[in-house]
């Protein structure tokens, strides 16, 4: 009969406070039968059903191992031997709502049986690090089933399985299908998890969830936003009034969005900030339950005007938590949601109330969630284990996402290659230059040189034909990644002339770069050299008429194609964006299973070494001392340019309340003061020393305040001070671009060798720890040694490739600094230059060595390339003697 509806199970309510619906809860009956035969065509009979007041919820086949069977033969046996074809228990939405296969050690499941096209996924709890499960004394792995663990009650328990079917499984429904969702292990067991944590904490704690790409996060996002926002403590009161999701894309993610949406059960409970950030502040003063909003929305004047909210609080869910949660958007963020009015009118306690308002607040929990959480991240987030260290509160590694092929692994198939180049110079001048900025243009020549990218091009053709093109019955995609703009074009116009004069018809490439590009004097853009709106690559991408993508920066994050099968690599990376830019690869699809990458700029043990911290659960080496911060604060007070009176004065201006146009005036004046004894100095090292100072305080200060509570107005007064200070000296005068010309240069060889193939993969034992902040970027690199344009291309041709990174300059840096902490320093003072030099390069020898005592290839620089050692020493004397000046 129409309109009326049946109640056929009751679910656990949020509260204990209606006595009838905890009672109707607690009078549902679950019963398993074992052998069931469903069916009047055949004796078949499904091992376990299990039900639920009478109707039939889940089926299981049960395999032993000690018979020659496993779990394969159950999924094997759902679908050869259970067609759900008239049989109202097997059909999709009439029947079980889930179908599980295993053995004594494994399990997985399904939601809906198709014959040989049944696809299962794996519902176990991870082990070691990888897939599968953990032994259980006494019982078999697979016994989290049925019977209850120390921490965790079984999944088939009246408690947990009516919360699976109440709360977790979900028909979605879209282009034309639909698709039940039951969620898989680590999905259910993160989100149990943070509620049960909240549920006894209450607000005011911060969640690191660390879930591999692949792990479905969008969805665990959604089921935590929707439960949280209903979760009550023991006596009954509401833990939190609304949940926040944040975003740090300036696009709004669309996907999130809808799947978030898709799970509200109550019209309105869902609030889309899609508009301006005025919406923002109606949705929280409105007391909205759940806000999707981008976290930049936060850092607008309406939501300054914002106050009143402490006494409610918030779970701020974070997707892909990064170091910008720790910048003025975030830090506006928490403003926003704690922001009372009133309070004292001493200026000492206003500014305590402000440096407090940065830290931990007890009405705002945050849930940050990342596949690769930084050292920052971790501080700011995790959760603090027995060893002292942060910790993420809940774990699904990339490894195990592989190993169980929720992802594929990208470095199955590695190749490498090197270029080989020989350049002369074309011209009867030798000008002198600056070496290493020439040293970058000449590079740039070269990799840019018409020969140089046909022999590329020639080699991601072919081997695109060969081995890509045929995968996915002719639907695969590969991506080029170039070092800019101007290389990514002329990549693709070299891919054009290439397909071109080879008479390939199958084959056709895109480009994707931002804005205007001028080239050869013609000026470019995205959508005229594809012949289209930007908006719609994507869409065309997928399509069959396309099958190369080439990129600068452009979708190299973000960007999830799953028919991309290869990758072409001609740009230095490193760290995180080494795994961000190849993880566009690992995407799954029917008939997927492999993927290839070329790489024409980095070594297999280069990526190893990238992908190591986050494959297996990220941890720090140890956490970053908070003190660091006073020496960056003593360091930016000793300068010449900063007055102590200026810096009070400026404070007790600023911290009154808010500010009129004549504060702003005068507070402007002061801080002049400094910028007019800046602009003096004479010294310009010095000058980019201190600016890049006053970068590392505010960035550290940022990030220490969010962390613990300071207490220290010093730190607030100094903090704010700079912050105006920086945005008004004078930017350093950076050099014209190095004018080296083609008539200059000429490549008298060209050619690229493959250096390696195979595999590149990662094992368990194949990890690495983070390292926490113990460097800052304050100390100037503007002596620029003059050497003639034949030195510079012969250093070039000699030693290409053997450059050291500024990253290496930073730890080098690190071992300058030791030196100088003992007696050196009164060494260097006290004697010339040529005299201390032998003391100070044997000291410096030893440090370099203690420091790359992990790092084999750089120890292998440092020990057996003397030129490489001398340069170096020479180059951190020079910065010694200049430190020991002004420490005098």
């Amino acid at each position: 009969m129409p309109n009326i509806h049946f109640s056929l199970c009751y679910f656990r309510p949020a509260s204990g406070l209606n006595a009838e619906l905890l009672s109707a809860y607690e009078a549902n009956i679950l019963s398993v039968m074992r052998q069931v035969r469903y069916s009047t065509k055949n004796e078949n009979a499904i091992d376990i059903v299990l039900f639920v007041n009478g109707l039939p919820v889940a089926t299981l086949e049960v395999k032993n191992t000690l018979t020659g069977q496993n779990i394969r033969n159950s999924e094997k046996q759902y679908r050869m031997d259970r067609s759900p074809s008239g049989e109202p228990l097997l059909t999709f939405k009439r029947g079980a709502l889930v179908h599980f296969a295993l053995d004594q050690t494994l399990v997985s499941m399904t939601t809906r049986l198709m014959n040989g096209k049944t696809f299962f996924l794996p519902f176990n709890r991870g082990a070691d690090g990888g897939a599968g499960n953990p032994d259980i004394e006494g019982e078999f792995p697979i016994a989290y089933l049925y019977a209850d663990q120390p921490r965790d009650k079984a999944i088939f328990s009246r408690a947990v399985w009516l919360e699976l079917i109440g709360r977790f499984i979900h028909l979605e429904k879209g282009d034309g299908r639909e698709v039940m969702i039951f969620p898989r292990f680590q999905q259910m067991d993160a989100v149990r998890k943070i509620l049960a944590d909240a549920k006894s904490y209450g607000a005011g704690k911060n969640y690191l969830i660390q879930h591999s790409a692949g792990s479905g996060k969008s969805n665990t996002i959604a089921w935590t936003a929707h439960q949280i926002i209903n979760l009550h403590d023991e006596a009954d009161k509401p833990v939190f009034d609304t949940a926040i999701i944040v975003t740090d894309r300036i696009v709004l993610d669309r996907q999130l969005q809808a799947t978030v949406a898709a799970f509200e059960k109550t019209k309105g409970v869902v609030k889309k900030i899609d508009g301006t950030s005025r919406d923002l502040k109606e949705a929280i003063k409105s007391g909205a339950r759940i806000i999707i909003t981008t976290i930049q929305k936060f850092g607008t004047e309406h939501l300054k005007e914002l106050s009143g909210q402490g006494d409610r609080r918030f779970a701020v869910i974070i997707d892909e938590a990064h170091s910008s949660q720790s910048g003025k958007s975030a830090q506006a963020m928490s403003d926003a949601l704690t922001r009372e009015e009133g309070g004292s009118d001493d200026v000492e306690d206003k500014i305590l109330e402000y440096q407090r308002a940065r830290g931990p607040q007890p009405n705002i929990s945050f849930l940050a969630f990342t596949a690769t959480p930084r050292n920052v991240t971790l501080e700011r987030f995790g959760v603090t284990g027995p060893d002292g260290l942060p910790h993420p509160f809940h774990l699904y590694s990339m490894r195990q996402a592989i190993e169980e092929g929720f992802i594929l692994d990208v470095l199955q198939n590695y190749m490498t290659y090197e270029a080989y180049c020989e350049l002369e110079k074309a011209i009867e001048d030798d000008p002198d230059f600056e070496s290493r900025r020439a040293q970058r243009q000449v590079a740039r020549y070269a990799s840019l040189h018409p020969t140089a990218i046909d022999q590329k091009v020639e080699i991601i053709v072919e081997h695109f034909r060969t081995h890509v093109q045929k995968e996915l019955n002719g639907q695969a995609k590969a991506m080029v990644v170039t070092q800019s703009r101007e290389h990514a074009l002329r990549y693709w116009q070299g891919l054009g002339r290439y397909i071109g004069k080879q008479g390939y018809t199958d084959l056709k490439a895109l480009v994707a770069f931002s804005d205007v590009l001028e080239v050869d004097g013609v000026s470019w853009t995205e959508a005229e050299a594809n012949g289209f709106p930007e908006t719609e690559l994507p869409n065309r991408f997928d399509g069959s008429e396309f099958q190369i993508l080439v990129v600068a920066e452009k979708y190299q994050t973000g960007f999830d194609q799953p028919k991309l099968c290869a990758m072409y690599v001609d740009r230095k990376l490193d760290g995180l964006q080494a795994v961000q830019t190849l993880s566009r690869l690992n995407r799954t699809r029917a008939g997927k299973d492999k993927t290839f990458v070329l790489d024409f700029r980095n070594t297999a043990d280069d990526i190893k070494t990238a992908f190591a911290p986050f494959f297996a659960v990220t941890e720090l080496e140890s956490r970053s001392d908070p003190n660091q911060i006073y020496d960056l604060a003593q360091r930016i007070e000793a300068a010449a340019y900063i007055d102590p009176a200026e810096v009070e004065a400026f404070a007790e201006i600023f911290f009154v309340g808010n500010l009129t146009s004549q504060d702003r005036i005068r507070l402007e004046g002061l801080v002049r003061q400094a910028v007019k004894r800046f602009e003096l100095d004479e010294d310009e090292a010095s000058q980019e020393e201190f600016r890049q100072l006053l970068k590392s305080f505010m960035r550290f200060y940022s990030f220490v305040a969010q962390i613990i509570r300071l207490e220290d107005t010093g730190l607030e007064k100094l903090y704010t001070y700079v912050s105006w200070l920086s945005r008004l000296l004078p930017s350093r005068e950076r050099p014209g671009e190095i004018d080296i010309t083609e008539d200059m240069l000429d490549l008298k060889a060209f050619r690229v060798d493959q250096t390696s193939a195979g595999s590149a993969s990662l094992t368990g034992e194949d990890t690495s720890k983070l390292q926490p902040i113990t460097e800052f970027g304050a100390n100037s690199y503007t002596e620029e040694e003059q050497r003639s344009l034949s030195e510079i291309i012969d250093s070039f041709n000699e030693r290409h490739g053997t450059q050291f990174t500024q990253e290496d300059f930073l730890r080098f840096e690190q071992v300058n600094r030791e030196i100088l902490d003992g007696d050196m320093m009164q060494m260097i003072q006290n004697n010339p230059a040529d005299v201390v030099y032998t003391a100070f390069s044997q000291a410096f020898l030893q440090g370099m060595i203690r420091l790359f005592q992990k790092d084999n290839e750089m120890k292998s620089i440092v020990l057996s390339d003397s030129e490489a050692r001398e340069q170096a020493t020479r180059h951190f004397f020079r910065r010694a003697q200049r430190a020991t000046r002004g420490a005098g």
